[in-house]
């Protein structure tokens, strides 16, 4: 658990920097790169949860 929080962490991070890149430089795939990583780090984020909600019904 602690070490798939620490990733989902470091996923928004890098998604956070990634930003940050594209507002400093203007370049493009900075802000792919951003919006792919914020993307898969919502999926895992969302899948985590539903797993914990999971296991408190049953």
């Amino acid at each position: 658990m602690l070490l798939f929080r620490w990733l989902v962490l470091l996923m928004l991070l890098t998604a956070l920097v990634s930003f940050a890149f594209y507002a400093a430089t203007g370049d493009a795939r900075f802000k792919r790169f951003g919006w792919l990583v914020l993307k898969w780090a919502l999926l895992s984020a969302f899948g985590f949860f539903a797993v914990l909600i999971l296991e408190r019904v049953l």
